[in-house]
């Protein structure tokens, strides 16, 4: 009911302007006509729209015709204007809402609501609103709309009602309602509200609130919209808390800011009971706390309340003498709590409930009564079974229950079975609780219900056939769930579905011939599971079905050839399988398609773009990363085939040229070419014929050599989130989009400098990488203005100093300026707000020391900062950081001891690190045993495969790390956690190798050559068994090499020469293999692989052999293995 004021004022305006048509025809014998510039703007509108029923089609709309009368439309009889355009709810879908609508100025209502005008990444036009200055209605809510919230809707001084928001919609279609969502941001609060003096409702809820404070937001309302009746602001990301200013807005008599998590903790505003009027009041989870007073329950005009997910907040319901109001009360996961005093007999209006366990019990509950009028129940975190069973009890005399959502509730014994008494449930929703097959089976068997949902729940056991018995099913959807097993083949005898989505749910097996039994089926997504087998071919001929996904799933074989003509299907989304052979014909007959996606597959064979000329709906293609070989030109259809695209992928398609399809498609939002051999000039007419449209272009991975400009600020209207062309071979300076960009990378070119206020471009760009090019000059501390979460500028020749703010950005999380020529003394003051996670200034001129209050960087997973002129002591002191993986200070002047100060001894210091690489410095005496005994990553063996960055990286979908590789610095996707290293070559550290070291179990790589250790190898060294490259030479290392090394059995690399070892090399397993450079230099040493022969050796004793059998190298991990192992040569080759 909050969103109702709204909607009747809608009606109201365009019923009003219907009226006075009507009431002027009857004094007139000849009313104004619609005059004909509009009807053609109207026309020209309906062109871009697309339509899927036969009932939203806009019949009315013909030219020649009075627009006056057609659908939608009202107009001022007295001057033939049109007033009023109403197309909420029509269904309708474009690629963005055509400037036309500009044109309409007399327009005093609009309301293109629940539509989609989102088109594939489609933003809202940036100009245009304020032409619109008579508006006093203006809805956009569920529209599909993108992009900052235009400022010219800020100049429309008459506005009554504002509505931008996306709620939720009350569809069985899921997908639908996910288009129709919003992304919107607001420029800057006070500024979009100060002129709107006579706004009485303001519908925002998911618009992004990210520049304006919540108090800066309620005091600019108290200031510019004194006489605000409705204020919906539901999950705005809003901060801050409820200021008093808010209390000046006597009249409000609707309040929503449920949802806001990051709001503030504080009491409940009491000044919220002063507003006489109040009807609806939602605060859910914005972090309420304290004592919620009695006396909110006594209003007679309160009809909803909400309270929930508020964990703090405290109270109790009063007992009342008369019966209240209220017709939502929710007060689920509050601290609120049932006593003897509290009474529930009042609610007699209640027809939505939300408690839990902490108001459930069998007092509680019976004094609820029967509450005939509940619809509605919400029940939240029951763990014990005499709570099921209360509940469900109680459950028998509400008889009009229609719903049930269940969250956060453990149902691993067994379903109560006093629920089959809920005889008029229509919808049950599980989410978050602990389920089993059998207690899914009890559910089936005993309630009947429309509408099954089942998300975010953990299911042992298999979906069991019982769900079969749910004949009145029309809407079988489990998300995010697992269960193990096959998809059940009585699914098929659900004869009334309509909607069958099992996603993300761990399924595997076929999928169940016994689907294509379901005739009513209008979506089928079993996307994200582990299905294999082919596909059904009479899946596709379903009669009903529009929207087909199998997406992400081990799907295999070709797709055979089906009677298309027959088929309905707008979507289809067959990628990310392992599909091969053709694609068949009856694909390019689909003519209602409206996505097809099947890219990441094994498809093959030569493919024309031509062939989908009979596709006129067709929006969205996707033929990435196949076997296919595509081209542009083979035939001759219709000159507008595909000119409908807004969305193309095709990466990975062998081209060698742009698509001719290219210039004859108008409006295109989101293009990928990537991974081709595509050559020549990128041409001008991307960024002038798409300037209004495209946000995301991926041209990486060519052999473009250079680029069609007018200017290197290229025009862009539209916000964009990808601007990607890396690897390519483009050269001179760097052209910037206007418009800026969340994601740029020009990587991998020849570009040889950048525009000297390129910062202004970097507005909303959260990824910026110029690595690997040939870039002169200076870094400007502008480059802070940006709200850059990633900044790679490595391998360039940037110089200078390092801008001390990029230090102290509160948005950071990667910065990487490896090898360039920057230099000068680190910033020592970093703030407690350091969001840095990895820092990479390998290979520049950094001198001083290192800063202490790099200790403030608790997130930092990553520091590298070999190959610089820093002169300090060991860091022990960044040992408490519990996130630090990665720690390289090779090639500096650190100097003194590597161990903890007296007060740091601790089993917490460097708890997370898996590669430290002190190499060629100027470390001395003796090593700290304990040091060792605290690397817990390279005690214990990590097979999660999991990867650097990859739990706490803010913006990891963007994340590249370079390591040096075989003398090389490479780009890879990830390091992972398994990969472990010790390198303290090319120092002076002396004393004996601490035998501590023998417990890193896991470690891969150790090089302690070059510095002056004395005694035994430590025969302890044979406990790391992951082993697989042991560098101790140039040394004094005396005596015999211990028989336990031969159990380091994954042993590729070694190398003890030049050392003073004596006696027989042992001759077993790994060493066995290795060749006599591994010992040269140690006079003493005799046996195979050196050339002196041993006087009489006694062979080894059984003990040292252990019981293994023969060791055989493994010749699938022996080159890669090889590579890794020579880690320490080639680095210090490559660096030094």
């Amino acid at each position: 009911m909050i969103y109702q004021m709204a909607s009747i004022g809608w009606a109201l305006l365009l019923f009003l302007a219907q009226l006075n048509l009507l009431a002027t025809s009857s004094v007139h014998s000849a009313p104004s006509l619609c005059h004909q510039d509009q009807a053609n703007d109207l026309l020209k509108l309906k062109q871009s729209f697309f339509f899927y029923s036969s009932s939203t089609t806009l019949a009315s709309w013909q030219s020649g015709t009075d627009c006056c009368l057609w659908e939608g439309i009202g107009c001022l009889n007295s001057s033939g204007h049109v007033i009023a355009l109403d197309l909420s709810g029509f269904g309708l879908y474009s690629q963005g809402i055509d400037p036309v609508l500009f044109n309409l100025t007399s327009l005093r209502l609009l309301d293109l609501g629940m539509n989609d005008f989102g088109g594939q990444d489609y933003r809202i036009p940036s100009v245009g609103f304020e032409r619109l200055a008579s508006l006093t209605h203006l809805n956009l809510s569920n529209s599909g709309i993108k992009g900052q919230v235009p400022i010219g809707i800020s100049k429309l001084m008459n506005l009554v009602s504002l509505d931008l928001s996306s709620r939720f919609i009350d569809t069985d279609d899921l997908d639908t309602a996910s288009s129709m969502r919003n992304n919107l941001w607001e420029p800057y609060f006070p500024t979009l509200v100060a002129n709107l003096t006579n706004l009485r409702e303001l519908y925002l809820d998911h618009v992004i609130l990210f520049s304006s404070p919540a108090e800066v937001c309620f005091k600019a309302l108290a200031k510019s919209v004194p006489q605000l009746q409705v204020l919906s602001l539901e999950e705005c990301r809003l901060q801050g808390y409820i200021d008093l200013s808010l209390s000046r807005l006597y009249s409000l008599v609707v309040i929503n800011l449920r949802y806001n998590d990051g709001m503030t903790p504080g009491p409940f505003p009491e000044f919220f009971m002063n507003f006489l009027n109040l009807s609806v009041l939602q605060l859910a989870a914005i972090n309420l706390e304290g004592w919620f007073p009695d006396r909110m329950f006594q209003s007679q005009r309160l009809k909803v309340l909400d309270l929930s997910r508020n964990l703090i907040l405290s109270g109790h319901i009063p007992n009342f003498a008369n019966a209240t109001s209220l017709e939502t009360l929710r007060l689920d996961l509050t601290n609120f709590s049932y006593v003897k005093s509290s009474s529930f007999s009042s609610f007699k209006s209640l027809m939505e409930l939300g408690i839990d366990r902490n108001l459930i019990s069998t007092n509680s509950l019976s004094s609820f009564g029967a509450v005939a009028t509940l619809r509605k129940l919400v029940l939240t975190r029951l763990g014990l079974l005499r709570e099921l069973k209360s509940i469900f009890s109680w459950m028998q005399d509400v008889k009009n229950l229609m719903s049930l959502e269940v969250s956060e509730c453990d149902f691993s014994m067994r379903a109560p079975s006093s629920i089959r008494k809920s005889k008029n449930l229509r919808s049950l929703v599980m989410s978050d609780c602990n389920l089993t097959a059998q207690t899914l089976s009890e559910v089936a068997n005993l309630i009947n219900p429309q509408s099954f949902v089942v998300f975010r729940c953990q299911i042992s056991g298999q979906l069991p056939p019982a769900i079969g018995n749910m004949s009145n099913l029309e809407r079988l959807e489990i998300f995010n769930s697992q269960i193990s097993g096959p998809i059940p083949h009585e699914v098929g005898v659900l004869k009334g579905l309509t909607s069958l989505k099992l996603v993300h749910s761990g399924l595997s097996g076929r999928i169940p011939s016994s689907i294509v039994n379901l005739t009513r089926l209008i979506q089928l997504d079993l996307s994200v599971n582990y299905l294999s087998g082919g596909i059904p071919t009479s899946l596709f001929t379903l009669p009903a079905l529009q929207d087909l996904n199998f997406s992400w799933n081990q799907i295999s074989g070709p797709i055979k050839e089906f009677d298309a003509v027959s088929s309905h299907l707008r979507l289809m989304d067959l990628s990310m399988n392992e599909l091969t052979g053709r694609i068949p014909e009856s694909f390019f007959v689909l003519s209602s398609l409206k996505e097809l996606v099947i890219g990441g597959n094994s498809l093959m064979g030569p493919v024309d773009l031509t062939s989908f000329w009979r596709l006129e709906n067709l929006t969205y293609l996707d033929l990435s990363n196949n076997k296919l070989s595509v081209t542009d030109g083979g035939g001759k259809p219709s000159s507008a085939y595909l000119s409908q695209l807004s969305r193309l992928e095709l990466a990975n398609c062998g081209m060698t040229k742009l698509p001719n399809i290219l210039t004859r498609i108008k409006h295109i939002a989101y293009l990928d070419l990537s991974c081709n051999i595509i050559t020549g000039y990128i041409p001008e007419w991307i960024w002038e014929g798409w300037k209004s449209s495209l946000t995301h272009l991926n041209l990486s991975y060519n052999m473009f050599t250079g680029m069609q400009l007018t200017s290197y600020v290229i025009p862009f209207n539209n916000y964009l989130d990808t601007f990607d062309l890396s690897f390519n071979r483009l050269r001179g300076q760097i052209p910037m989009p206007s418009s800026s960009a969340e994601f740029l990378d020009y990587s991998n070119n020849a570009f040889s400098s950048v525009l000297p206020n390129f910062t202004l471009y970097l507005s909303g760009t959260l990824y910026l990488s110029l690595s690997n090019n040939n870039i002169n000059g200076y870094l400007p501390d502008s480059i802070c203005d940006s709200p850059l979460e990633i900044l790679d500028l490595s391998f360039n020749n940037f110089r200078g100093l390092i801008p001390p703010c990029l230090m102290e950005n509160g948005f950071l999380s990667v910065l990487n300026l490896n090898e360039n020529q920057f230099k000068g003394a680190l910033l020592s003051n970093i703030s407690s707000g350091c969001s840095l996670q990895i820092i990479d200034l390998h290979g520049n001129k950094i001198d001083g020391q290192l800063p202490r209050a790099l200790g403030n960087c608790t997130d930092l997973e990553v520091l590298d900062l070999g190959r610089n002129q820093i002169a300090d002591t060991f860091p022990s002191w960044l040992g408490r950081l519990l996130n630090l993986r990665v720690l390289v200070l090779r090639s500096n002047q650190f100097h003194g001891s590597i161990g903890y100060l007296k007060d740091e001894q601790s089993g917490e210091h460097f708890s997370s690190l898996q590669i430290i690489d002190l190499a060629s410095n100027n470390f001395s005496g003796n090593l700290d045993p304990h040091f060792f005994e605290s690397l817990e990553p390279m005690e214990k063996y990590n097979n999660t495969g999991q990867i650097i960055g990859q739990q706490n990286l803010t913006a990891s979908r963007f994340y590249r790390d370079t390591v040096s590789y075989k003398g090389f610095f490479e780009t890879f996707g990830r390091i992972s956690t398994t990969f472990t290293l010790i390198d303290l070559s090319d120092n002076a550290l002396e004393g004996s190798i601490p035998e501590s070291i023998g417990r890193l179990a896991s470690l891969i790589s150790l090089n302690m050559s070059h510095n002056a250790f004395i005694g035994e190898i430590p025969g302890q060294l044979g406990g790391m068994t992951a082993l697989e490259a042991m560098d101790l030479s140039s040394n004094q290392l005396s005596g015999e090499i211990p028989q336990d090394l031969t159990n380091l059995t994954f042993l590729s690399f070694l190398n003890l020469s030049n050392n003073q070892l004596e006696g027989m090399i042992p001759q077993t397993r790994q060493f066995a293999t290795f060749d006599s450079s591994s010992f040269d230099g140690n006079p003493e040493l005799c046996g195979p692989p050196l050339s002196k022969q041993c006087g009489t050796p006694d062979a080894p004793s059984e003990s040292h052999l252990k019981s293994s059998s023969v060791f055989l190298l493994d010749k699938e991990r022996a080159p890669l293995v090889t590579s890794i192992l020579f880690w320490f040569a080639s680095l210090a080759w490559a660096l030094e």
